[in-house]
């Protein structure tokens, strides 16, 4: 018989769930703080996106949508939401350092390679790169952040190198705890937009996926992606960096919009008779 579509999204959001209450737990986060986290989201996506056009959207309406009591309604939409300002901007300003010293042929050698970099000085410096792509952050602030990560070198006591090309937390939890939040999100609402009926286009979703190789296959697949992968992103964060108005303060045209791709790479161990 064939299932409902509200069986098919309960499994989904089974299957969505182990892995988050597996970080959760890890993290010390109990049933009941992730209970009201759910609740507070409920309400808020309710207020925001489920009101009738040109009304208030009433606690009362709030409460009929969610299947949450009025009372329980107004108790989660007084808390205090958690807070992960510092953490983003941490993120986002390496991540943009990083990016500029790939790009910016100001910091780039004649091969078109990231140069070796003096940390304070000439207008080729680690400094002069953090003021333009990290505002006024102090530069050695964000050089003992990319340092920490593995992500430049300091070669002696006035020269770094970049060693990856992509910014990505290695030890900072937080950090990469962040990343879930922020990734995730996209990746639902990429699925959601296509999903949904009522637009004229779909966002690109595409996966490869083998089920039955061998473990001696997988190193060489990891390396294979990562390559590629990196190589792709770089062409697209060329491009989209030209159309920037943040990166390109003369471009022209209406609305302001967030748009990019996103590459992941899984695998999983799987028995003889087990089947994703």
């Amino acid at each position: 018989m064939q299932k409902s579509k509200h069986q098919v999204l309960a499994a989904a959001i089974a299957r969505i769930l182990k892995p988050l209450i597996r970080i959760l737990l890890r993290n010390g986060i109990s049933y009941g703080t992730f209970a009201d986290i759910a609740k507070s989201q409920f309400i808020d996506v309710a207020r925001n996106e489920f009101s009738i056009e040109g009304r208030k959207q009433s606690v009362s309406r709030v409460s009929v949508i969610t299947g949450l009591t009025r009372k329980e309604v107004r108790r989660v939409a007084g808390l205090n939401p958690s807070e992960e300002h510092e953490t983003a901007e941490r993120y986002n300003r390496a991540a943009r350092v990083v990016a500029g010293w790939r790009r910016d042929t100001d910091f780039l050698d004649q091969k078109g390679k990231p140069m070796l970099l003096s940390v304070s000085g000439n207008s080729n410096s680690f400094q002069e790169l953090v003021r333009r792509y990290s505002g006024d952050v102090p530069y050695r602030a964000v050089l003992d952040e990319l340092e920490g990560d593995g992500s430049v070198e300091r070669l002696d006591q006035n020269r770094v190198k970049l060693i990856q090309r992509a910014y990505l937390p290695k030890d900072d939890e937080s950090m990469k705890l962040h990343i879930l939040g922020v990734d995730t999100a996209l990746l639902i609402d990429t699925i959601d937009h296509n999903v949904k009926a009522d637009h004229p286009f779909t966002r690109c979703e595409r996966k490869v996926l083998y089920d039955n190789l061998p473990d001696e296959a997988l190193p060489e697949f990891r390396r294979l992606s990562s390559k590629a992968s990196q190589k792709l992103l770089e062409k697209f964060d060329t491009w989209l960096s030209d159309q920037d108005r943040d990166t390109r303060p003369g471009i022209q045209g209406s609305g302001r919009n967030m748009t990019g791709i996103g590459i992941y790479y899984f695998e999983k161990p799987l028995s003889d008779r087990e089947e994703d």
